[in-house]
């Protein structure tokens, strides 16, 4: 056999491998978490974009959550203005709102537009203030962080959680057979944007387009264990009994909490995976073993 048809084989057998994922997921949607070094290493970067233009190709439907926070830290510290953060969120008065809004909303968000459509793709960008799609909350800290006085409850400012989302908006672009690449930023009844955690935005619309998967990408392996071993798999009860051990601490802990009420809202699997990894999206989606740590549902 010559090296030409050993290769070949090999990439026939990758394909093979990938027809049950595909023909299983055809039609389906994604909702991913983008962020950390797949946002910033320009190989990762293209990569991520080939990625999702084939999951568009195979009939998947792709929809993306960005985040943002060194892009933000970086234009704050050249206009001069500290960063402040109380429980890993960062203090947003309504100058630091201006700068997410025009980073996330604008910078960020448009040039990972200008990176799938340069690849092939169809995408679009909106923020949660485009269509109505993300009705948010002022977010309050409760007493008792490590950080405060017992009696201190700070204002964080412009920070908010997610009230709602109406994901009319969403639909109607998948439906265009447009990737939509959403920034994380909602309005209240008060009529101010407020800056909401790209993770838990995340999930709350997979839980709303009724997601097959939520895959939410890191800059870790996945879940490790007390020993430091990586968790391959596990249930919705296991993860909630890591939680609770306090083996998923720090800022995996958000990840884990959205990932277990996406579940338990409906979304089939969440997905911790390690966006280090080129190709990070179609190792996980379409072999069969994956790179990070799937949490299932009870009915999975």
């Amino acid at each position: 056999m010559t090296v030409a048809t050993e290769r070949a084989r090999k990439i026939a057998q990758v394909l093979i491998e990938a027809l049950p994922y595909i023909q299983r997921f055809r039609g389906k949607t994604m909702v991913i978490k983008y962020g950390g070094n797949a946002m910033v290493e320009q190989s990762l970067k293209q990569g991520f974009a080939r990625d999702l233009l084939l999951m568009k190709l195979v009939g998947i439907n792709p929809v993306v959550v960005h985040g943002g926070g060194p892009q933000i830290g970086s234009l704050l510290e050249r206009l001069g203005k500290n960063s402040e953060f109380v429980q890993g969120m960062r203090v947003t008065d309504r100058e630091t709102m201006n700068v997410v809004e025009m980073v996330l909303g604008g910078l960020v968000n448009k040039e990972i537009v200008n990176l799938i459509n340069r690849h092939g793709g169809a995408a679009v960008g909106l923020t949660g203030k485009d269509g109505d799609l993300i009705h948010a909350r002022k977010l309050l800290l409760r007493r008792g962080a490590p950080e405060l006085e017992a009696t201190e409850i700070p204002d964080l400012g412009h920070v908010g959680e997610v009230e709602k989302i109406n994901a009319g908006v969403v639909d109607m672009l998948v439906q265009g057979e447009f990737i939509p690449v959403i920034a994380p930023i909602g309005v209240g009844v008060d009529g101010f944007s407020y800056n909401i955690n790209a993770d838990l935005v995340a999930g709350k619309l997979a839980e709303v387009l009724g997601a097959e998967k939520l895959l939410l990408l890191t800059n870790t392996p996945g879940l490790l264990d007390a020993a430091g071993a990586l968790i391959g798999e596990l249930d919705a009860e296991k993860a909630a009994e890591l939680v609770r051990q306090g083996v998923i601490a720090g800022g995996m802990l958000p990840k884990v909490k959205c990932a277990l009420e996406a579940v338990h809202a409906g979304v089939r699997s969440a997905h911790i995976i390690d966006g280090r990894v080129e190709h990070a999206l179609l190792l996980d989606l379409f072999t069969d073993e994956g790179v990070g740590t799937l949490i299932r549902g009870k009915e999975t």
